[in-house]
């Protein structure tokens, strides 16, 4: 703590409920302590109670409600409270050696130097709770943000729970604690009671954050070396990103499907790149006609960035006819969870072998677009992407077309022969 100047410490009594006793305690105000904003009043009781105390009759305390009077105690010249009986006058003697010992400190406190002053607070600070501090970063920045995102900082939090046995002090953390924590989530185990642990880049998403937090820390104050900038995060594998082909979208398109709302939606995803929560929630006041061409002007659940899109005629006649501008586009659309068993039999029917979810038309649609040309930023900004880079997967998967479309023409006469 960091005390004010001018802090005053007083020798006090408080009256015991039950019986006629004072304990005895020494006050100090006012005091600054660290993590509020206003002086506090500090209290030290000394264990040590007396029944005999002096009332000076001329100095009223305090009157209740039934207008009885209660006194201050009497107090001699040094300041010392009186006492008739011998035992109750050596406490009050050993209460003023404590109040000068206190006083004493205090008042030297405006000897220390500033630097002197910076690591008394950063020793405090660094007995503070840093997952506290995790999951009060998260839902000032994330209040808003999409549940997913929320889902993974409230999993970050427990996974470091678990990792710490409960808490983490901010004088725990430094750099070999945070590849300690990396080896830790590597093997962590699923949540929600799962058996087997959590895939590499679900790892490296939960240390992402760990890592935001700690660069929010040293912001703050929290920290004095800017950790998040030294330690490395978690390479990420390349995940196969499922896609259909223009001939298994095109037969998709003319295969019946039990849930027709599923079916325009999935191909509304593979013509827009639409994830499933916006296609969701899109209502009829966010798609606008202008000179024949429909645009889209809504704000993208997960990243909360604020969309304006051009759509392709096909798109917009699988929204159906206009209805009311706040009724949903895609009426009675369910969760992804709900749509797995009828969009699966779907796509059986097509005759596809591939393991398709419903994310898997946003891929078709990325994929698709690079195909045919579009540049790589133009299929970034259609898909909402933040960061190019997340949309480079995509081109990798056509520069594997590429290569297997290289080997597809051979020449019978430069064809290696066998031994």
């Amino acid at each position: 703590m960091k005390q004010l100047a001018k802090t005053k410490v007083t020798v006090r009594l408080r009256k015991a409920e039950d019986r006629k006793e004072w304990y005895v305690y020494i006050e100090s105000y006012p005091v600054l302590v660290f993590g509020r904003d206003t002086p506090q009043r500090i209290r030290e009781y000394l264990n040590r109670s007396v029944t005999t105390v002096e009332w000076d009759k001329k100095r009223t305390a305090r009157t209740d409600a039934e207008g009885i009077k209660s006194y201050k105690p009497r107090r001699s010249d040094n300041g010392i409270i009186m006492c008739r009986s011998e035992s109750d006058r050596e406490i009050m003697l050993y209460a003023e050696g404590v109040r000068k010992i206190r006083q004493k400190e205090y008042d030297n406190i405006d000897l220390f130097t500033d630097s002197e002053t910076l690591l008394a607070e950063q020793k405090e600070r660094g007995k503070e709770d840093f997952i506290k501090y995790l999951a009060e970063t998260a839902a000032k920045r994330h209040a808003r943000s999409s549940k997913s995102i929320q889902i993974n900082w409230d999993r970050t939090k427990e996974i470091l729970k678990s990792y710490s046995s409960g808490s983490l002090m901010f004088s725990q953390i430094n750099s070999r604690m945070a590849e300690d924590f990396k080896l830790f989530l590597l093997a962590a185990p699923l949540g929600g009671g799962k058996k087997g642990t959590i895939s590499r880049n679900t790892a490296a998403t939960y240390f992402s954050i760990f890592k935001a937090a700690l660069k929010q820390a040293f912001i703050d104050g929290f920290l004095t070396v800017d950790l998040a900038s030294k330690i490395k995060g978690i390479p990420e594998q390349e995940s196969r990103r499922e896609y259909l082909t223009i001939e298994e979208l095109n037969g998709l398109a003319s295969t019946p499907c039990e849930k027709d709302v599923l079916k325009r939606a999935a191909l509304f995803s593979a013509l827009t790149g639409l994830r499933h929560s916006d296609i969701q929630k899109l209502r009829w006041k966010e798609i606008s006609v202008e000179n024949g061409m429909a645009k889209l002007h809504f704000t993208q659940k997960k990243t909360k960035g604020v969309e304006y899109m051009p759509i392709s005629e096909q798109a917009f006649q699988l929204c159906g006819e206009p209805r009311h501008l706040d009724q949903l586009v895609f009426e009675d659309l369910t969760d992804p969870s709900w749509i797995s068993r009828p969009l699966k039999k779907w796509v059986e029917s097509a005759g596809i072998k591939k393991n398709i979810t419903f994310h898997c038309f946003r891929h078709t649609f990325a994929t698709l677009q690079l195909s045919s040309g579009t540049d790589i930023y133009t299929v970034s900004k259609m898909l909402g992407h933040t960061n190019v880079k997340t949309t480079q997967i995509y081109a990798k998967v056509i520069d594997e077309k590429k290569n297997r479309a290289s080997q597809a023409i051979q020449l019978e006469s430069l064809k290696k022969k066998e031994p």
